[in-house]
């Protein structure tokens, strides 16, 4: 009997974790359509090369290094074999069936793929309509093979960082990755940004900002539903488990905090683009939708519904105040995702002690500052090399023509195009 309630257990909990997985994968969907909406439409085509090519890489380089490095090579290329439900159920007969990680490792990994990706995911549309696509594609190697892997293994992963301190035992906690994930996603972002330049015509030479906008709003707000609908997946999914009541009412929580907290985020950024700007900005209602799912996903679990409502309108009123910011300093995101992911994803990791008892406010600075460096300074690096070696933007030719006929031969649009 206790094998059979076993088994069914081990059925919930793995399908669970698949469908959540499924999710998290269609926000990479979420991710191309809200890019190409923000984007030209001379750049479209190659920002959906990027989207699709970066989620392929990244399956396949965690698959051959980086679940390796983030859990001490539970999952090498070599012992997959190591996860046949053989081995999972003797296991857990030796364990006494306690309940204790039940669900297949196959699963775990597919699991933890699509969160690599979505990190990756998050660098695309900040370097956007100036970078060249195959230095995209050889960072993106990097990123999900070593750089993401190695901060997982401090954070998730639980391996002390250098084998100086353990982020575990100060205090640091990120339930579902608003600094892992995001706010390592928008470091890398940031390093290249800041070596990539401003789009031409983006500033004027005495600290004018002009908007470029973007071709396509209708797919831009297709592409934050996507993502609000994935973002259960995301946080829901890292409850871990389905197949008892309190993970049941935890998964629950988890989904009613994360759709909150977007609602919240997208009426306080409505609200705050009204005030400074006097009208009802479309792109700042869809960035502070997705700031207020950043801002939970750190703790989504234990706050009241009310405050994950709240913690959500804190990330929509900064997601504005930093995208105006960073156009001030002349750090052009196309898409405001070092804004949406990296400033909020700080604050989301920032309101985790204010619910959880079980982290400190040391804590987290100190985890946030360990994934910032670490994901910053290999990433600049990286990109650097990049820069020297192959170059990492296209010609100014280049780009008032459009990356999508430079780097891909073909436009999204070709009817529109005037030929």
């Amino acid at each position: 009997m206790e094998n059979q309630i076993f088994q069914l257990q081990y059925a919930i909990d793995t399908f669970y974790f698949l469908v959540c997985g499924a999710l998290v994968m269609w926000m990479a969907a979420g991710f191309a359509m809200l890019e190409a909406g923000l984007v030209r439409s001379k750049n479209t085509t190659e920002i959906l090369t990027k989207n699709v090519a970066l989620f392929a890489i990244a399956c396949i380089m965690y698959l051959l290094t980086g679940y390796a490095i983030m859990y001490d090579g539970s999952l090498a290329l070599s012992g997959i074999e190591a996860f046949s439900l053989d081995t999972v159920l003797a296991d857990s007969a030796e364990n006494g069936f306690d309940g204790d990680s039940v669900y297949s490792g196959a699963s775990d990994f597919f699991f933890q793929v699509v969160f690599v990706a979505t990190a990756m995911s998050i660098v695309s549309g900040a370097v956007a309509e100036r970078m060249k696509l195959w230095s995209f594609l050889v960072f993106a190697v990097v990123l999900t093979g070593f750089i993401y892997p190695l901060e997982g293994s401090w954070t998730w992963g639980g391996a002390e960082v250098f084998g100086l301190y353990s982020l575990e035992d100060l205090g640091f906690s990120d339930f579902a990755g608003s600094g892992i994930v995001h706010m390592a996603g928008a470091a890398a972002a940031l390093a290249g940004v800041l070596l990539l330049g401003a789009r031409k015509g983006k500033y004027g030479p005495n600290g004018e900002v002009y908007a470029i906008p973007g071709a396509n709003l209708p797919l831009a707000t297709l592409g934050t539903f996507i993502l609000w609908m994935g973002w259960f997946g995301f946080n829901g999914g890292s409850v871990l488990k389905l197949g008892d009541a309190a993970n049941a009412h935890s998964v629950a929580m988890v989904f009613l905090n994360t759709n909150t907290a977007a609602a919240g985020g997208a009426v306080a950024a409505l609200i705050t683009a009204r005030v400074l700007f006097g009208k009802a900005d479309l792109t700042m209602l869809l960035n502070g939708a997705l700031a207020g799912l950043v801002a939970i996903t750190a703790e989504p679990s234990t706050p009241t519904a009310l405050q994950a409502t709240l913690f959500g309108a804190l990330g929509g009123v900064l997601v504005v105040l930093s995208i105006v910011t960073l156009d001030k300093l002349r750090i052009d995101d196309p898409v405001g995702a070092i804004s949406v992911h990296g400033v909020v994803g700080l604050l989301g990791l920032l309101l985790v002690p204010l619910t959880n008892d079980g982290s400190t406010f040391t804590g987290q600075l100190i985890g946030a500052a360990t994934i910032f460096a670490w994901v910053f300074a290999t990433s600049f690096a990286v990109w650097f090399l990049l820069k020297v070696i192959t170059g990492i933007r296209v010609s100014e030719d280049e780009e008032q023509e459009g990356v999508d006929l430079v780097e891909c031969g073909m436009e999204a649009y070709p009817e529109f195009m005037g030929k």
